[in-house]
């Protein structure tokens, strides 16, 4: 048991995820850092290379694709914290390919790790959320959820879905006090999207009317906004951190 806030971040070792641990940990919560089973090692590794290893975070192996092992975990992982009073579904990965040669397998594991993982992780913690009558869920979607992309229509609609899924979740959570919101980034300067080649990057910029990439702070701390006591009024909402890329 903890008498502190404690946040969960799903895929937290990546760009993103990093910065929301951090940025959660410097503001006083507990954070528990899910990374995928047999990786326990690597993610080790991560937390020594980003100076987390002193502070209070935990790893926790989660296979978000595997329902019942994720039901498993996350039973016990709540039976020993109490609560979890903040959840971040970060985890994703892509499979790009055009639709004509998109392979099943390319769609579905994109879905069980994108969209499907949303109810196995979100579940259990919002019920719990619910019996305590507090909880935040920010879910991580893209900006291609919401004008979608060339060559992702798999990783465009898992990210569409999970805005859907954040609207209906929020009406259903409103009563019990737990909020639940979305937040959509553009392109932004995780080790992946740096290390492409320099030409590619500056056509990108060139799209963006803000001209650059988003840092990863920025969109950790539009998380730690929802997660707040500032955000306490705001649910059923995607808050876009694009740099005007899209604008609706």
């Amino acid at each position: 048991m903890t008498d502190k806030k404690v946040a969960l971040v799903t895929g937290a070792a990546g760009g993103i995820g990093t910065e929301v641990c951090r940025l959660f940990l410097e503001n006083g919560y507990k954070v528990v850092a899910t990374h995928r089973p047999g990786k326990e090692q690597q993610a080790t590794n991560w937390l020594q290379e980003e100076n987390l290893a002193d502070k209070d975070i935990q790893l926790l192996a989660l296979d978000v694709s595997d329902h019942n092992g994720v039901s498993e975990v996350l039973a016990e992982t709540l039976r020993k914290l109490g609560h979890i009073d903040v959840l971040v579904n970060n985890a994703g990965i892509t499979r790009d390919a055009t639709f004509k040669k998109m392979t099943f397998q390319q769609w579905q594991e994109v879905m069980d790790t994108n969209l499907n993982s949303l109810f196995s992780v979100t579940q259990p913690i919002f019920n719990q959320m619910c019996e305590q009558g507090s909880g935040r869920i920010i879910n991580i979607s893209s900006v291609n959820g919401l004008k979608g992309q060339y060559g992702q229509v798999n990783y465009s609609a898992a990210k569409a879905g999970m805005i859907g899924f954040t609207k209906a979740l929020a009406a259903e959570g409103a009563r019990f006090g737990v909020c639940v919101n979305a937040v959509a980034p553009g392109y932004t300067a995780t080790p992946m999207v740096t290390a492409i080649r320099e030409d590619v990057l500056d056509s990108i910029k060139a799209t963006i009317p803000l001209k650059r990439l988003a840092t990863t702070e920025e969109v950790a701390g539009a998380v730690l906004y929802l997660a707040g006591e500032y955000g306490g009024y705001i649910t059923g909402e995607t808050l876009s951190v694009n740099g005007g890329l899209y604008m609706k």
